[in-house]
This record gives structure tokens, C-alpha cells and sequence, in this order.
């Protein structure tokens, strides 16, 4: 790699890396790299309706119940009468889908520690500023097309 760092290049290597791993991912799996998104949203908030859902990951709720059905087909997520209205049902994560999960993530996890760990504690902190910073960036980028998708742009 040269001296100067191309932010863009960068960028792009990193977007299609990640691409790359979640289909890997999503092939294991049996799903679609949004429905790992909504897997880990639903597992880290608890059970909720299909448009709580919707509203929280940006889809309408058509598109959340075909990706409930994916997630359902392949045993990481289920469907349930909500306890406090019985006219709704609750998505929440299957007691296999949490450990599919983990389990599909748990090699990069132990790859990624391991790559931290070649780093100084002053590196491990920029690092760690440098890869907050990049996810806030990507979620506005993505917000920001998604909008400009909405109004007609």
C-alpha cells in the first residue's frame, strides 16, 4: 500500500468486504444480508411487531413479512400472539437462531480480536475511533440515499 491512503479506495475495499462476508453469512444461513440485520436488531431489542420492525430497519411492513418468513424457513426467528393485544404477533429470535448466529460470526469475532491485540492500547483507541467514525459515516450515507431514493432523486 502506498503512503497516501485513499479514503475512497478505502472505502470501497472495506463496503465490499463487508458485502462479501454477509453473504458468505447469509449463505450459511439460508438468508438475505437484510434479514441478518433484522435477526440482529430483533436479538438485541427483545421481541416486537412486524411494524415496529419495519419502521426501526426502514422497510414497509410487505418487505418485513416476506423477510419474517425467510427468517422463520430457516429457524432464526418465530412468530407468536403478543401477550397484551392478541390481534398482533411478535417476531422474536428463535432459541437456535441466536446460536446459528453467533456461531456464524464467531470466527471473524476471534479474527478480529486477534487482529486488535497486534496493536498498541494509543493504536487500539484510533482504531477504534477510526471504525466508529466509518459506521457513522456509512449510516448517514445510507440514510441519505435511501432519502434521496424516497423523494424521486
Amino acid at each position: 500500500m502506498s503512503a497516501e491512503i485513499s479514503g475512497v479506495e478505502l472505502g470501497r475495499e472495506l463496503s465490499t468486504a463487508v458485502v462479501a462476508f454477509h453473504e458468505a453469512v447469509g449463505a450459511r444461513l439460508g438468508v438475505r444480508a437484510v434479514d441478518q440485520r433484522a435477526l440482529a436488531y430483533i436479538g438485541k431489542r427483545g421481541s416486537l411487531s412486524a411494524g415496529e420492525l419495519a419502521r426501526e430497519i426502514g422497510l414497509t411492513p410487505g418487505a418485513v413479512t416476506g423477510m419474517v418468513d425467510r427468517l422463520e424457513r430457516a429457524g432464526l426467528v418465530h412468530r407468536e400472539p403478543d401477550p397484551f393485544d392478541r390481534r398482533r404477533v411478535v417476531i422474536s429470535v428463535a432459541e437456535g437462531g441466536s446460536r446459528a448466529f453467533a456461531e456464524a460470526f464467531a470466527g471473524l469475532g476471534s479474527a478480529m480480536n486477534d487482529l486488535v491485540a497486534g496493536y498498541e492500547p494509543a493504536e487500539q483507541r484510533v482504531i477504534a475511533d477510526y471504525l466508529t467514525r466509518t459506521i457513522e459515516v456509512l449510516r448517514a450515507q445510507a440514510r441519505r440515499l435511501l432519502e434521496e431514493e424516497a423523494a424521486g432523486a
